[in-house]
């Protein structure tokens, strides 16, 4: 890039390279979507102990699960609008407290009912820090590598799962089920203080408010201030525009599919996530294979966005994620009848995780890369707000299933059945988006036919190159 020249501060952001304090925020933000991994999955991987401890039926923590995923409904809602009216950084640091001081008081907890409520007030946390650091990371992200940035920044998010499972194995059996919620409430409040000082707001958010000092301030930072031209570049000053902007120019066809395939997907997930321990369990397994299971499924899905991420360069992100749901439900299917055999569970659970878990998250890329700025908070928040309804769902049907006596190979064709529903919704997706060419975000043409272009799925090695 000709350093010469000045440059607006779309094309500073766009065109250029990553700076260390782009990496800095990269870092951080996949760091918080661990830490929000961990402990959106900590319940699942103490769930068992509990119920032994406190001597309860299984099908009681079907509700626990799905207050936990209903407090993440309303944060994603809530949180999700307010980043785009107060910012991402302020509402992302209200929301970590949020979930942290929740998971240090969940210890204390000596009913089902307190457990409940505890996790209700955790998931609101959890729930509305997911758009803020999506959104972030979009925001400072080369329109280039954007997708791929914000499809490895969320592998965070099961790559905590997995952390915390192999942690759990050690913590619950050497300190208790409640060690686990301790360390999920300290970890983010020691990195708080970090991102206070280490990550400024997203410029573009900054922006959209005309906010020039703060740009400029930002600028110097990422040794840009003498490129810049003074020009925003963004359409400054917009007003935020509300819920009912989702459906206007031609988004509401997309918008919907969007909501369809994160219920599905979010039902599955967490019908997986909470049930896999439990299931594992009644085969005879003990605490420490059963948490292993749900760690394969979660690493799996780590490795599966990866792949698919880079697949969609090729061959388009519709097609490449919808053939992840459609193979996923395969062996999502297979995990019901392989359960007496812990290699094989172990193996199911990891296929599983890369092709429907995987899928799962490129959408979430999918979903950060089609709404623009004005917009985008509050377009990841309702569609993880209206994904985490399934959320709620996958978990209490689990509970309901096996209240009702379905056996544990049924329980998992029927989630098997979700990842296909998810691969037929991001089909149709593919097809509205090819029919709609292009749309402009942001003043510009951002978003292509068959969804983000290949570059926005492009091979990471050029983000050695710095500003």
């Amino acid at each position: 890039m000709n350093t010469s020249k000045a440059l607006d501060l779309e094309a500073i952001i766009d065109q250029g390279g990553v700076t260390g304090l782009q990496i800095a925020i990269f870092l951080l933000c996949g760091l918080i979507a661990m830490i929000d991994g961990f402990d959106t999955q900590a319940i699942a991987f103490v769930a068992p102990q509990i119920i032994s401890e406190w001597n309860v039926e299984p099908a009681a923590f079907g509700r626990v699960f799905g207050a936990g995923l209903l407090g993440g409904l309303v944060g994603a809602l809530v949180l999700g609008a307010a980043g785009d009216r107060f910012g991402r950084k302020t509402t992302m640091l209200c929301a970590v407290l949020v979930f942290a001081v929740a998971s240090l008081l969940t210890p204390f907890a000596e009913s089902i009912g307190e457990l409940t409520a505890l996790r209700f007030v955790t998931g609101i946390g959890l729930g509305g820090a997911l758009p803020a650091f999506i959104s972030l990371t979009s925001e400072y992200a080369p329109k280039r590598l954007r997708s791929s940035l914000v499809g490895m920044m969320f592998c965070g998010f099961p790559l905590g799962a997995v952390v915390g499972g192999v942690a759990s194995a050690a913590l619950i059996p050497a300190f208790g089920w409640k060690g686990v919620f301790f360390a999920g409430g300290a970890l983010p409040l020691l990195i708080l203080p970090i991102f206070l000082v280490v990550s400024p707001e997203s410029v573009r958010y900054l922006a959209l408010r005309g906010d020039r000092d703060a740009i400029a301030r930002i600028l110097n930072r990422m040794n840009a201030r003498g490129r810049w031209n003074g020009e925003i570049g963004f359409c400054s000053g917009v007003s935020r525009l509300p819920v009912s902007g989702l459906f206007r120019s031609g988004r509401a066809p997309t918008t919907l599919l969007l909501w369809i395939s994160f219920f599905l997907s979010l039902l599955l997930t967490y019908f997986l996530i909470n049930w896999i321990p439990i299931v594992a369990r009644g085969y005879g397994f003990d605490i420490e294979q059963a948490v292993f299971a749900v760690s394969m499924l979660n690493f799996g899905a780590v490795a599966g966005c990866i792949v698919l991420g880079r697949l969609s360069d090729r061959y388009g992100a519709p097609v490449v994620i919808g053939a992840g749901y459609l193979a996923g439900a395969l062996a999502i299917g297979a995990i019901g009848f392989v359960g007496w055999s812990p290699r094989l569970l172990y193996t199911a659970a990891f296929v599983a995780g890369a092709l429907s878990i995987g899928a799962q998250m490129c959408t979430v890329a999918l979903c950060a890369v089609y709404y623009d700025t004005s917009l985008r908070a509050t377009g990841i928040g309702w569609a993880m707000g209206v994904g985490r309804i399934g959320a709620i769902v996958g978990p209490v049907l689990g509970g309901v299933l096996l209240g009702s006596g379905v056996t544990s190979g049924m329980l998992f064709l029927v989630a098997g059945a979700t990842s296909a529903g998810a691969a037929v919704a991001v089909l149709l997706l593919g097809r509205f988006m090819r029919r709609q060419g292009h749309r402009k975000e942001d003043g510009r043409t951002d978003f292509h036919a068959d969804g983000p272009s290949g570059s926005d799925f492009s091979s990471l090695a050029s983000m050695t190159t710095l500003d």
